[in-house]
């Protein structure tokens, strides 16, 4: 999506950066993981087909994508790709309302796990869907098997609203109520930069 392609989120814990070229060998690297493969619901590719889908997530204007940086490690001088510990994804799914999109989350690195880095990740990406894309229904559809993100997103007030047996996922939802919008602006300090300053 063109509308983040020099947009920096920072959290307490992480930063968010447009997805460049240079992150792709990395990221291709992590999903070589069956077991990324698996939690995200992926096909392996080549890194050709790689470097399509990061300008695709640059192109598309139904697709919102950040890397996710360590703030610790990045603000000690470690270089973007070094730093790099995940992903985080706006899907507008539906052409007709521009208003719902389905939101991802992966930690890739396995030692990141479990820090609240993919919490604030979510909580920076809903900010940033409601506040510059207009989003006020997000969803994320979850296989049964990964509970790690089913509680991960239970603790941002989303919602079940349909499972299904065939998909072996689970579909969770949430409003951006004036209710639930300010209490996830003020639980989520959040600056926003640009790219260039951020470099």
């Amino acid at each position: 999506m063109r509308t983040n392609e020099d947009t920096v989120l920072r959290g307490q814990r992480v930063l968010l950066i447009p997805y460049e070229p240079h992150h792709v060998p990395r990221y291709h690297e992590w999903m070589k993981s069956e077991e990324l493969q698996k939690l995200t619901a992926s096909e392996p590719l080549t890194l050709e087909q790689e470097y399509y889908m990061q300008q695709s997530w640059r192109e598309d204007a139904d697709k919102c994508t950040f890397i996710i940086l360590d703030a610790k490690q990045f603000d000690e001088g470690c270089s973007e790709t070094q730093c790099m510990v995940g992903d985080v994804n706006l899907f507008l799914t539906k052409p007709e309302n521009a208003e719902i999109a389905e939101i991802e989350i992966m930690i890739a690195e396995p030692v990141f796990r479990g820090r609240g880095l993919g919490e604030e990740s979510v909580r920076l990406m809903l900010i940033y869907g409601i506040t510059k894309l207009g989003i006020s229904m997000f969803e994320a559809k979850i296989g049964h098997e990964n509970m790690r993100s089913v509680r991960l997103f239970n603790k941002l007030h989303f919602q079940e609203v349909s499972t299904s047996d065939i998909f072996q996922e689970v579909t969770l939802q949430w409003n951006a109520t004036e209710v639930e919008k300010q209490w996830l602006i003020n639980t989520s300090p959040m600056t926003m930069t640009t790219y260039k300053e951020t470099k």
